[in-house]
């Protein structure tokens, strides 16, 4: 019988995370577990920009998994860290 892994693959909406936790064949790549949670089929516009993290650094879509690890879809970011600061500091004067 093949060794299995366990892993999670989370997508976080606006309002409400996607949590989905099941088996992979060892040597699986985040690809692999993306494809088999079904968030590429229900979410193809935000999968198809391949920005994935593991322990909330970036990883390559073909990264190798570990057992208990957790991927997490991330969206591309809407407005820039900085200037969302900036803008902020403004409504607050």
């Amino acid at each position: 019988m093949a060794n299995h892994i366990i892993v999670e693959v989370v997508l976080a909406e606006f309002h409400q995370q996607h949590l989905r936790r099941f088996r992979l064949p060892e040597n699986a790549s985040v690809l692999d577990a993306v494809k088999q949670s079904g968030f590429a089929d229900e979410y193809p516009h935000i999968v198809q920009q391949q920005l994935f993290a593991r322990r909330g650094k970036r990883i390559s879509p073909n990264a190798i998994l570990e057992n208990n690890d957790r991927i997490d879809i991330c969206r591309p970011l809407l407005i820039d860290p900085k200037t969302a600061r900036i803008q902020r500091a403004q409504k607050q004067k």
